[in-house]
């Protein structure tokens, strides 16, 4: 028989990944009565499988004007930077068609700016929570390194210009340079770009589980179960699970890749997509230590020093969320990466992700339009462990009937519901 769960609980937050928990945390934070459902253990899903940067640059999306002079190596499905499916592609020509609108260079700088507010918000906090969290050794303060084999002076020096722009503080390095930061690589890298303000975390994961470990202990309520669907019940929410029901007065929906699937009966249509990732961790060189991320620019994968190895990642995969795995893009660039830094057999098995993305890949942060008390936290694209904990406490002060501490309007759910 199913068990009810009734009375004075305010929010029931649904998904567990680094958004999900960072609403719940801070609406707690806030005195509020929270309940955090996911099927899984919180950190299992989408926010486990990144390169664990708190990235302080991740202000460009995918969809800016540069994307449109790399379309044509892009559309041969050779590049690592980039795979896509014709057949969800012919299924979903209007997402793509706002996808590349966005990409207009009068959509760069609002959209810049906006995630400029979230970033710096979220790494504030991610700088505060992982100490209080107990996890404070987790996190790596010595930047990333994005690199270029060839001599291509001129592409960090333009990326050098457009970040400084924004305010975000980078240093241009020689092969010499980059050997002298990372002595234990091999020296295939003849330009750097620092990002001296970044940090990274040597597990993304069991960051978020800290975090939710911390929650429980200030309080709040971890379940896990499948989740049904939601629907208005007096003033409030009636939340079916698998195991029961719960009430409450407000539902925060931070479900990533499945939220428009719970959304639909509500008679929202969220054009969500899913730029799906992969990554397997390799046995390390114990005396040929990585010391940071490196992104290699042209081949577009990131491999980053983890807790159980080296991480190496892929570029994006556009198709189905549920599609069958390709490794393709994975198995193009693990030798290139061998070619940087030593490292043995592979630690597990390949990972896979879907990273929800809207058209102009913002967040969706704040109340759905047509319906009180329920809010919308999902659609941080590749970069959602960096900016997950101010889009929960963006909510969480929306919810308590205060101003986030950044400008949201930007990702207001409005826009497309």
């Amino acid at each position: 028989m199913m068990s009810e769960t009734r009375g004075n609980t305010d929010v029931v937050v649904l998904g567990a990944g680094i958004v999900g928990v960072s609403s719940a945390y801070a609406a707690r934070q806030r005195g509020l009565s929270v309940i955090l459902v996911d099927r899984r253990e919180p950190g299992s899903e989408t926010s486990y499988g990144n390169a664990g940067i708190l990235s302080s640059g991740s202000i460009f999306p995918l969809n800016q004007p540069s994307l449109f002079g790399n379309l044509p190596k892009y559309l041969t499905n050779r590049h690592p930077a980039l795979r896509w499916d014709f057949g969800w592609a012919l299924k979903n020509p209007t997402w793509i068609a706002q996808f590349l609108a966005s990409g207009r260079a009068s959509q760069t700088r609002p959209r810049a700016l906006a995630l400029r507010g979230l970033i710096n918000a979220s790494l504030k906090l991610h700088r505060q929570w992982i100490v209080e969290a107990g996890a404070g050794e987790r996190i790596r303060e010595t930047g990333w390194l994005k690199a270029w084999r060839s001599d291509n002076l001129a592409a960090a020096k333009a990326d050098q210009a457009a970040l400084s722009e924004y305010g975000i503080k980078s240093e241009l390095l020689d092969r010499q340079g980059i050997s002298a930061l990372e002595p234990n690589i091999l020296p295939v890298y003849s330009v750097g770009l620092l990002h001296s303000e970044t940090a990274s975390v040597d597990s993304p994961g069991n960051v978020v589980k800290a975090y939710a470990q911390m929650f429980a202990g200030a309080g709040g309520d971890v379940r896990q179960a499948e989740i049904r669907s939601i629907a208005p019940d007096g003033d409030g929410w009636r939340v079916m699970l698998s195991n029961g029901a719960i009430h409450a007065r407000h539902v925060v929906v931070a479900l990533g890749p499945w939220a428009a699937d719970l959304l639909r009966p509500l008679g929202y249509r969220v054009p969500l997509a899913w730029e799906r990732g992969y990554h397997r961790e390799f046995k390390p060189n114990a005396s040929r230590q990585l010391r940071r991320p490196i992104h290699d620019a042209e081949n577009a994968f990131l491999m980053t020093p983890m807790q159980q190895g080296i991480r190496v990642t892929s570029g994006v995969e556009l198709t189905a969320r549920d599609a069958p795995s390709c490794h393709a893009q994975l198995d193009q660039v693990v030798p290139l990466a061998r070619s940087v830094v030593e490292f043995g057999e592979p630690v597990g098995e390949v990972w896979r992700g879907a990273r929800p993305t809207l058209p102009d890949s913002l967040p969706m942060i704040g109340p759905a339009p047509r319906h009180k008390g329920l809010w919308l936290a999902f659609g941080n694209q590749h970069i959602g462990f960096t900016t997950g904990p101010a889009t929960g406490d963006a909510i969480a002060a929306m919810i308590a009937g205060a101003a986030p501490s950044f400008d949201t309007s930007a990702f207001s759910p409005a826009r497309y519901l």
